[in-house]
């Protein structure tokens, strides 16, 4: 499926309070398990899912310089949570709070990636739409995707040092 191909729509894709969606990837980020909870909200079959890039279901509105703090971050060996507006098959969105984390094997070498979403408050939904649009319009500005980047996430450190706060902590003050 090439995810540039799909059209957003102001569609909400929803799912439980209670639920939890769970992926796992390799070390590139291929997806290789989804659960029922993915599958559904993503409106995939598993079979669409496994073997694809976990990007499949990144929704245009989300900055480039937040996946560049998550990779960064997991690829450190540490976790990280981070708000996530993905994008289902059909062009629907849907807000997350990820929490991602390194998968181990048994002699602690990294193999992967584990990721368990939840849905966000509508609250902290608006609280970082807001942010998060401020740093794509710093990424539009720039011709080149790259340099558009490092200007976002050169902002996005900005307004964390203005917060006083990590991404993390920054990230459990809107949980409030």
């Amino acid at each position: 499926m090439a995810q540039h191909s799909i059209t957003p729509v102001n569609e909400e894709s929803v799912f439980g309070e209670d639920e939890i969606i769970v992926s796992k990837t390799d070390m590139k980020g291929i997806l290789t398990y989804a659960n029922d909870v993915f599958c559904r909200v993503a409106e995939m079959k598993t079979e669409e899912v496994i073997g694809q890039p976990h990007n499949i279901i990144r929704h245009p509105d989300m900055p480039r310089a937040v996946f560049k703090l998550l990779w960064d971050t997991i690829q450190a060996g540490n976790e990280i949570f981070a708000y996530v507006k993905n994008m289902s098959k059909t062009g629907k969105y849907y807000w997350v709070i990820a929490h991602v984390t390194p998968s181990v094997d048994d002699s602690g070498r990294v193999t992967g990636y584990h990721s368990n979403r939840r849905y966000p408050n509508k609250n902290e939904i608006e609280a970082i739409s807001g942010i998060y649009q401020t740093l794509i319009n710093e990424e539009n500005k720039h011709a080149n995707s790259k340099t558009g980047m490092e200007a976002s996430y050169a902002l996005l450190q900005s307004l964390l040092e203005e917060e006083g706060k990590t991404y993390s902590e920054f990230i459990w003050s809107l949980r409030g």
